[in-house]
């Protein structure tokens, strides 16, 4: 009996967890949207000052050595480079679809500081659309195979005992 009301419990959290996945998802995207942008000027004003000079982009890094700032400075505009294309291309992957198509590019949802700032500002919700309850139900199904799972596994010991 108890075995069996952990693993509705699990069960449920698991609903109510996973239910919740179509929204956060939105949002991440939404800021991953609003830091593509941000960073797509930041990379537009470094390659105009380059282009400015008669410079590309890797020869303008090339250039930034010497000193202590301009070395680290350098190593700065390389990762910004480097996360810009990432998380342009996760940007392309998720832009427009939908909740279960988040799902399955749900790699691409890895952004720490995207995922902070969204989680920072989301408020669960009860979900009341298609998406939402369809998430709930596999929420509630994983729920109550990882809770079964964990409370055959842990329960198994004793059954032993009681048999001998």
């Amino acid at each position: 009996m108890i075995l069996r009301m952990l693993t509705l419990a699990g069960g449920l959290a698991g609903a109510a967890g996973l239910s919740q996945f179509p929204e956060f998802s939105q949002q991440y995207t939404q800021r991953l949207g609003g830091a593509v942008d941000a960073l797509a000027e930041v990379v537009a004003d470094f390659d105009a000052s380059a282009a400015a000079v008669g410079l590309g982009r890797e020869q303008a890094l090339a250039q930034m050595q010497g000193t202590e700032f301009l070395d680290r400075r350098r190593a700065d505009m390389a990762a910004t480079f480097r996360r810009y294309d990432r998380l342009r291309a996760d940007l392309a992957a998720i832009e427009g679809q939908g909740p279960f198509m988040r799902a399955y590019h749900a790699a691409r949802l890895t952004d720490r500081q995207i995922a902070r700032a969204a989680w920072a500002a989301y408020r669960p919700a009860v979900p009341v659309h298609f998406a939402g309850l369809v998430f709930a139900a596999v929420g509630f199904v994983l729920g109550v195979a990882v809770c079964g799972a964990l409370c055959r596994l842990l329960a198994a010991p004793f059954r032993r005992a009681k048999r001998a």
